[in-house]
């Protein structure tokens, strides 16, 4: 009987250690925001941010001590600004990227030159795009990060928060009147955002219409004279981030010669700092939450 037993110890002690050995090899697979599974043979240990917002994701998935390289203007969290550079979104260091031996790339598609992903793509890294277009994909994308980093725990926790901040958001604004919305993305050409984008999410989430959210494109080009027909109640820009640019900080000012455009008129012309508006992270509720200040400012300058 005892042989018996110390034979059947022995044999689940063997099952558990190849389980074991089996499950610390499995790695682990997560499927990015543009519909790509990324596969890691174990959690990533050295990872590239190749975007701004998303050097912040990853910290808020709990993965900044393994940051080892990241590009100019990831100035958020106050760690992030001691991490090396490795170019920037116009032009990349390949051979630092690659000298940095990652085993993990998280990039974003639409801000990064496609030719500078194919020759990063020769690097057979694991790549993962990150490009959240909705604001709950962002806890989405936090807890997808954590996973691929091994950090499941610290990153459900703050997709936790970010989702109770929004729930919370969206119920203090359910009903509100809808406010008419021009969101300038730049003046020269005049540009805007369609409802595909985020920042129309943040509008919609504030009781706000974007009045060029039906244009096709993501950001179309309009004239001077489509805004003035359209007459939105609120004009909206993006403004006084690290990635400001002269355009962007005074780019409202120009509207100021049509008195009778309503933004004008009732002094709705809004500027938000376009850190807290244009990446896709949790500080964007900062920035939704300005937001919904402006839209309940302008219902209150509503003539009775």
């Amino acid at each position: 009987m005892r042989q018996a037993m110390a034979r059947w110890g022995t044999a689940v002690m063997v099952w558990w250690v190849g389980t074991a050995a089996v499950t610390a090899h499995a790695g682990v697979s997560v499927v990015d925001d543009h519909g790509r599974t990324v596969h890691l043979k174990a959690p990533a240990q050295r990872i590239i941010s190749i975007a701004p917002h998303a050097t912040e994701l990853i910290f808020a998935a709990g993965g900044g001590p393994r940051l080892v390289g990241v590009v100019a203007y990831s100035d958020y969290p106050e760690a992030a600004k001691a991490i090396r550079r490795v170019g920037d979104n116009k032009s990349l260091d390949l051979e630092a990227i690659a000298a940095l031996r990652p085993d993990l790339i998280v990039v974003w598609r639409h801000g990064n030159a496609q030719r500078q992903l194919e020759k990063l793509q020769d690097l057979r890294v694991p790549m993962y795009q990150s490009e959240p277009k909705q604001l709950e994909q962002i806890a989405a994308s936090i807890e997808k990060l954590g996973r691929l980093m091994g950090s499941e725990a610290e990153a459900r926790a703050e997709a936790g928060r970010f989702r109770a901040r929004l729930q919370a958001l969206r119920q203090q604004h359910a009903g509100r009147a809808p406010v008419r919305t021009f969101y300038q993305v730049w003046r020269n050409p005049l540009m805007t955002l369609n409802d595909t984008h985020m920042v129309s999410d943040i509008v919609r989430l504030c009781g706000g219409v974007n009045v060029f959210g039906g244009l096709d494109r993501l950001v179309p080009t309009l004239s001077e004279e489509a805004v003035l027909q359209a007459d939105p109640e609120v004009i909206l820009t993006a403004a006084m981030g690290a990635t400001r640019n002269e355009q962007s900080l005074d780019g409202l000012e120009g509207w100021r010669r049509y008195a009778r455009l309503q933004a004008v008129e009732r002094g709705n012309l809004v500027s938000i700092d376009g850190d807290l508006i244009n990446r896709p992270t949790p500080r964007v509720l900062q920035g939704a939450e300005q937001v919904c200040q402006a839209l309940e400012a302008a219902r209150r300058k509503r003539p009775r």
